[in-house]
């Protein structure tokens, strides 16, 4: 409505110069008349110099807003009436308006700032940000306590307690994790998320002292490790005591002493032979037992190389052919992109999967769709993942959080170490081996590389 009284003045001024324009050229013209034309052309030029005042006066407030705007200087106010007249009362009300909206949403902005500084500041996790120049932006004290780096003014200071630790973080993609022991007393787990701060781009890092948690998970997997050997330890023992025991009462029954001999009778003597076979059989399972929990404690350490994924795949393909064929199932392999290259040690990833697959095989005995796809690709955080996905009769929900525990099977035959040893490369390559399977459905198995 005020722009509408601007224009408004605007048109009745330039009407008023063209008005005594006119006049002035009458009397010039008509009456002959200078000193009247001359007295119309000074109020033309009055007129023409308050047109412009009137015009410049109006831009002077719109810009003293938008410098207000420009630089968040909110204190500035327009008066409600002007010089000018009432028809810049209703702009000069808009501008306070406007002028007072900012106000309420930069003191908003503020609060929120505040609250959040104030909640970094008093979470546990440790928060650290540092720009493309490695500049620190925030650091909470969490961070200050876990790291204790005094004058932590750049990110290279992070050397200061780990060499190790800052080259991983440099390395770090967005989204991105890891965990590194740093001392006996810290062992942190880091993660990282990307964003652009008035078009600089930003780092920022979460620490915490995972320690105590994985003394926890420690405790727990000894716990049922411990188990699992007490419970494979007395099936092999138990019927071994109780064998030597017979064995014993038959030799103290049954043997006959004549002169300087010893006679058994034909049936004690094929109890005796048939006992020790057994408790020979039992000795050689225990043997097997301790071997297979020797090789789960011994697994090397990871030989890392890039190697195209489609290479892996074929390599399996001529390897489990045959096999695989012969049980009429159909091994199929997919790799997007198909120039997706790993880093990781290529035995050892081989070896996981040629276990998974012929888990796979032995699962779809039964299975109507007879087919194993092995699927490489890449997730959200482009990290590259293998899958292998077969649809035989799957894992019940209660063996599900049990499949990786050592010795821990569902199978007859099975030594119930390959899935744990499966799982422990893959943490040694810093990823993670995972399962989800419906029953008689479909089971994925997914090596997930970091």
């Amino acid at each position: 409505m005020g722009f509408k009284s601007f224009a408004f003045g605007i048109i009745s001024r330039i009407i008023l110069i063209c008005a005594m324009v006119y006049i002035g050229m009458y009397f010039f013209i008509k009456e002959q008349s200078i000193v009247q034309a001359t007295l119309f052309s000074v109020i033309v030029i009055f007129q023409v110099i308050n047109l412009i005042s009137y015009g410049n006066t109006t831009n002077r407030k719109i810009t003293r807003f938008l410098e207000s705007i420009r630089y968040s200087d909110f204190s500035s106010s327009f008066t409600k009436d002007s010089k000018l007249g009432s028809s810049f009362k209703e702009m000069n009300v808009s501008f306070n308006e406007v002028i007072e909206a900012f106000k309420k949403t930069r003191a908003e902005k503020e609060e929120n700032m505040l609250f959040l500084q104030i909640m970094i500041q008093h979470i546990n996790t440790g928060i650290l940000s540092f720009d493309s120049e490695g500049k620190i932006g925030v650091i909470n004290g969490a961070a200050k306590q876990l790291l204790q780096i005094h004058q932590f003014k750049d990110i290279g200071d992070l050397g200061k307690l780990s060499v190790d630790l800052l080259n991983s973080v440099l390395q770090l993609k967005p989204e991105g994790s890891f965990s590194m022991k740093i001392n006996s007393d810290l062992h942190l787990n880091v993660q990282s998320a990307a964003f652009k701060k008035e078009g600089t781009s930003w780092t920022l890092l979460s620490f915490q002292n995972i320690k105590s948690e994985l003394q926890k998970n420690e405790l727990q997997a000894w716990q049922n490790l411990t188990k699992v050997l007490r419970h494979e330890i007395m099936n092999s023992m138990t019927p071994i005591a109780s064998l030597a025991n017979s064995l014993g009462t038959i030799l103290e029954e049954d043997v006959v002493e004549e002169e300087d001999a010893l006679k058994l009778n034909k049936e004690s003597y094929l109890d005796l032979s048939e006992g020790l076979e057994t408790i020979s059989k039992r000795s050689a399972g225990l043997v097997d037992f301790v071997n297979a929990y020797r090789d789960y404690t011994n697994i090397p350490v990871p030989i890392l190389a890039k190697f195209r994924a489609k290479a892996l795949f074929e390599k399996l393909y001529v390897l489990l052919k045959e096999d695989l064929a012969n049980a009429n199932i159909k091994l199929s392999c997919t790799v997007n992109p198909a120039e997706l290259e790993i880093m990781a040690d290529w035995e050892l990833i081989q070896m996981i999967l040629i276990n998974l697959i012929k888990n796979a095989k032995e699962a779809m005995e039964k299975a109507e769709n007879r087919n194993i796809m092995l699927i490489a690709g890449i997730d959200s955080h482009s990290s590259p993942y293998i899958q292998v996905i077969d649809h035989g009769e799957g894992i019940v929900p209660e063996a599900l959080e049990r499949i990786f525990v050592p010795f821990y099977t569902t199978k007859k035959s099975g030594s119930g170490i390959g899935l744990a040893i499966s799982r422990q490369i893959m943490n040694l390559h810093k990823g993670n081996l995972e399962v989800v399977s419906e029953p008689n459905v479909k089971t994925v198995f997914m090596l997930k590389f970091g």
